[in-house]
C-alpha cells in the first residue's frame, strides 16, 4: 500500500473515493491510526517542465451550465446544483464512480505522467532518484517483458509456502507480510502512541479477510459475491499451479468465514476507547493462545518492542483459535492464494485480468481495466511518492497559494473559536479544554518542508516484481525501527500530488496536500463565497474531526483522555445519534436493501455538518459587516452552499455504491452534497426552503452540535 494511504494511527481522511478493493489488509477506520530530487533548479534529467493547467469552473467558481435550475433546491439540492452535469456525464469505463474528486485525480495522474515520462532511463544505482523513478515507470510500461516472465517471479514465494513444514513457518510468512506479498491473520503497523503522543508504538489489528468486511461473509444478501469469491480463489490457485484449487478454495472460504465471525464490526473498530489495549509482547501468547506470536514478531522484525497495542481485543483469541484449529495444508493454500492475489498486478496478463475481473469488475462494476500508464503512475508513486512530489510542487504549487490558504484556515479556525464561545449546551469547563485544543491545532499546507531520502532503496531496471517488493521492505524498515522512538512531527501522511486532506488526532493537525488546492475546491480568482463553501468547508471538516465522536477523545496535545464533563458528553452523544438516524434514513432506489451505517460514518457526517457551519461563520466574518455582492442573481450565502454541493458531485455504478456502503467510512458524495445543509438554518433562508419541501426538517429536529 502506498504512502498516499499511509496507516497512521487515528488519521481521518476526507474520504474522496473508496479505496481499491484489494486493499483489505489496511487500517481504514478512525481508530487505526530527505533529499531533493535535484540540486538547485529543476534542470536536466528531470520530468517535463510544461505544466498542465487545471480547469476553472464558470467565471466565478460555479459551473452554472451544470446546474438544473428547474429543480426546487428544497426538493433535491444535488440536482439543483449539479443535475445537468449528472445527466450529461458518463462514468469513464475505467472508473467505478466519478465526480469532482476523481476529475482532480485524473488531472494529478496526467501531471505526474508527464513528469515521469521526462525522466531518462539510466543506472538506478548511480543516477539518483530520477533514474530510480524512470526505472519504476518504464519498467511497468514494458508489458512485453512482464508477459514473457509469466508466473516466474512468483515461484520463489510459492516454493517458500510449499516448504513450510509447520505452523511456525506459516506464522513467519505472515510476519513478513509488510515487506512482501501474502496474507496475515493479524496486521502490524507503527504509528504515534495515542497515550504517549511523542513516541511511536506498535499496533496490531484484525486481518485475514479477502473480501474485506465481515458483513460480506455473514449477510445473506452478499451470497452471490461469496460464491464468485470462491471461484476467484480457485482461479488464482490454478494460475499459481497449486494442487486441488477448487477444494482448497472451499476450505479457504470456510476458514475466512470463521475469521469473519470473530472480527469486530467497523462501528466497533472505530471506538478509540475500546481499541487501545496495550499488552507486553511476552504476554500476548497468553492473551491470544494458539498462534506462534514469538515467531511472527521475529519475522516482522519487531520482536525488540516491549509491547503492542491490540485494537480488537476480544477478536484476537478467537482468530488465534481459528489458526490453531485449521490444518496446515489449508493454511498453506490460503497463504498461496493471498500471495498470488497481492502479487497479481505485477505479473502477466492472465493474473492482472483475473484480479481485475473480480475485485474491480465484479465487486465495483468497473467495465474496463485502467490504462497501463495510469497503473504505472500508481506503481511509481507507491514506491517513491515524495520524490515525485518534489517535482510536482515546483510546477503546481505557487507560493501565493499557500499564503491564501493560510488566511482561509486562520479565518475558519477563528470561526470555530467563535462557535465554541456561543455553544449553549456545553459547560465552561469543557469549553475551556476545547479552546485549548483548537489553539494547539497544527497546520500543514501543500508539501513537506523536508523530503524523504530514498538513497537506501534499491531499484533495478526491468525488475517490476522485485522493485515493488524492495519498496515495500524499504517502507516497513523505515517504520519498524521507530518503535519507542520520538515522533517525527514534520512527517506527512500523504504526498503533495494526492487529492485528499486529513486530520490526525494524535498530532492534532490538519493537512492539505497541494493537489486538492485547485478548482472546484480552491480557486484564488473565484468568488470568495464559493471558496468558503468549497475549501472552507473542507478546512472546517478537518477541524471538526478534532471534535467529532472519536476525535473529541484526544486533548490538545493529542493524548487519548476524557476531558469532557459527563453531562456534556451525554448531550453530544444525543445529538450525534439524531444525526446518525438522519443518514440511516436515506434510501437508494437502485439498492433497496442498502443503507448508510450511521455509526460507521458518524465522524465524517459530523465533520460535514460542523465544517460547513463554521465555514459559513468564517465567510460572514470575512465580510466585515458589509453586504455580500449578488452575482448572476445569487446571494453570497447561496453561492457558499452551492460551492459545497459542487465539491460533492458524484456518480456511482451500483456495485461500487454497494461496496462504499459496506466497506466505506464516508457517506456517498451525492448525499454529502445536501445532507448537512438540512440542519443549517441559513440554508433554509437562502433558498426559501419551507415545510412543503421534501428536504425540510423542523427547526426543533435539526441537529446542532458545533
Amino acid at each position: 500500500m502506498n504512502k498516499t494511504l499511509l496507516s497512521l494511527a487515528t488519521v481521518v481522511a476526507l474520504g474522496l473515493a473508496s479505496a481499491p478493493a484489494a486493499a483489505h489488509d489496511t487500517c481504514v477506520d478512525d481508530a487505526c491510526h530527505t533529499i531533493a530530487l535535484f540540486d538547485g533548479a529543476h534542470d536536466a534529467g528531470g520530468g517535463s517542465t510544461d505544466a498542465i493547467p487545471a480547469n476553472r469552473f464558470g467565471t466565478w467558481g460555479i459551473d452554472t451550465a451544470g446546474m438544473d435550475t428547474s429543480v426546487d433546491p428544497g426538493a433535491d439540492f444535488f440536482d439543483y446544483v449539479s443535475g445537468t452535469w449528472a445527466s450529461t456525464t458518463e462514468i469513464p469505463s475505467d472508473r467505478s464512480s466519478y465526480g469532482s474528486f476523481l476529475v482532480l485525480r485524473d488531472l494529478s495522474e496526467a501531471r505526474v505522467r508527464k513528469l515521469l515520462e521526462g525522466y531518462a532511463l539510466g543506472d538506478p544505482a548511480t543516477g539518483g532518484d530520477a533514474a530510480k523513478i524512470a526505472a519504476l515507470y518504464h519498467g511497468f510500461m514494458d508489458e512485453g517483458t512482464i508477459e514473457k516472465l509469466g508466473a516466474a517471479p512468483l515461484q520463489p514465494h510459492l516454493d517458500a509456502i510449499r516448504a513450510a513444514a509447520d505452523k511456525d513457518a506459516i506464522a513467519a510468512l505472515m510476519g513478513r507480510r509488510n515487506e512482501s506479498f501474502g496474507g496475515t491473520f493479524f496486521g502490524a503497523y507503527v504509528s504515534d502512541d495515542q497515550k504517549n503522543p511523542d513516541t511511536y508504538a506498535l499496533y496490531l489489528s484484525q486481518s485475514g479477510l479477502g473480501l474485506g468486511d465481515r458483513q460480506m461473509y455473514l449477510d445473506e444478501k452478499f451470497a452471490p459475491q461469496r460464491e464468485r469469491y470462491v471461484q476467484y480463489v480457485a482461479q488464482m490457485l490454478e494460475l499459481a499451479g497449486w494442487d486441488a484449487p477448487q477444494a482448497n478454495a472451499e476450505r479457504i472460504m470456510a476458514m475466512e468465514t470463521k475469521i469473519a465471525n470473530a472480527h469486530w464490526t467497523r462501528a466497533e473498530s472505530r471506538d478509540r476507547d475500546k481499541t487501545y489495549n496495550p499488552v507486553e509482547l511476552a504476554h500476548i501468547e497468553h492473551t491470544a493462545p494458539g498462534f506462534p506470536w514469538a515467531t511472527f514478531f521475529k519475522a516482522a522484525g519487531v520482536d525488540y518492542a516491549e509491547r503492542a497495542v491490540i485494537r480488537q481485543g476480544s477478536a484476537f483469541p478467537q482468530i488465534a483459535q481459528v489458526f490453531a484449529e485449521t490444518d496446515l495444508d489449508t493454511l498453506k493454500a490460503w497463504q498461496a492464494f493471498h500471495t498470488t492475489d497481492n502479487a497479481s498486478p505485477y505479473l502477466s496478463k492472465a493474473f492482472v485480468d483475473a484480479e481485475f475481473d473480480f475485485r474491480s469488475k465484479l465487486l465495483s462494476g468497473t467495465p474496463e481495466q485502467r490504462p497501463r500508464w495510469k497503473r504505472a503512475v500508481g506503481y511509481a508513486e507507491s514506491a517513491m511518492g515524495e520524490a515525485i512530489g518534489r517535482d510536482y510542487v515546483q510546477l503546481y504549487f505557487p507560493a501565493d497559494a499557500k499564503a491564501k490558504m493560510d488566511d482561509l484556515v486562520a479565518n475558519v479556525k477563528a470561526a470555530m473559536g467563535a462557535r465554541l464561545e456561543q455553544l449553549e449546551w456545553m459547560s465552561p469547563a469543557t469549553k475551556a479544554e476545547a479552546a485549548k485544543k483548537l489553539a494547539n491545532f497544527g497546520l500543514k499546507i501543500g508539501h513537506p518542508d523536508t523530503w524523504r531520502d530514498y538513497t537506501a532503496l534499491q531499484i533495478a531496471n526491468g525488475d517490476v516484481f522485485g522493485n515493488i517488493q524492495r519498496a515495500s521492505a524499504f517502507e516497513w524498515d523505515y517504520d519498524r525501527v521507530r518503535i519507542g522512538k520520538p515522533v517525527d512531527e514534520a512527517e506527512w501522511g500523504m504526498t503533495p500530488q494526492t487529492v485528499n486532506a486529513y486530520y490526525s488526532s494524535v498530532k492534532n493537525e490538519i493537512v492539505f496536500p497541494a493537489a486538492i488546492l485547485q478548482p472546484p475546491f480552491f480557486d484564488p480568482d473565484a468568488d470568495p463565497a464559493v471558496n468558503y463553501g468549497a475549501i472552507g468547508g473542507v478546512i472546517g471538516h478537518e477541524i471538526i474531526h478534532g471534535f467529532d465522536d472519536q476525535g473529541r477523545k484526544s486533548d490538545g496535545s493529542g493524548l487519548l483522555r476524557d476531558w469532557w464533563t459527563a453531562e456534556d458528553a451525554t448531550q453530544f452523544e444525543a445529538e450525534a445519534a439524531k444525526l446518525g438516524a438522519q443518514y440511516e434514513a436515506y434510501e437508494f432506489p437502485q439498492l433497496p436493501d442498502m443503507h448508510i451505517n450511521g455509526k460507521v460514518a458518524m465522524g465524517e457526517n459530523i465533520g460535514d455538518l460542523g465544517g460547513l457551519t463554521i465555514a459559513l461563520e468564517a465567510y460572514r466574518r470575512s465580510l466585515d459587516g458589509k453586504p455580500a455582492p449578488v452575482i448572476d442573481g445569487f446571494s453570497g450565502e447561496q453561492r457558499l452552499f452551492m460551492g459545497w454541493a459542487q465539491v460533492w458531485r458524484t456518480l456511482w455504478r451500483d456495485d461500487a455504491l454497494r461496496q462504499q456502503l459496506v466497506n466505506g467510512t464516508h457517506s456517498p458524495g451525492h448525499i454529502r452534497a445536501f445532507a448537512p445543509l438540512r440542519n443549517i438554518d441559513a440554508w433554509y433562508e437562502a433558498f426559501n426552503v419551507t415545510e412543503a419541501d421534501p428536504l425540510y426538517i423542523a427547526p426543533e429536529d435539526r441537529v446542532r452540535i458545533w
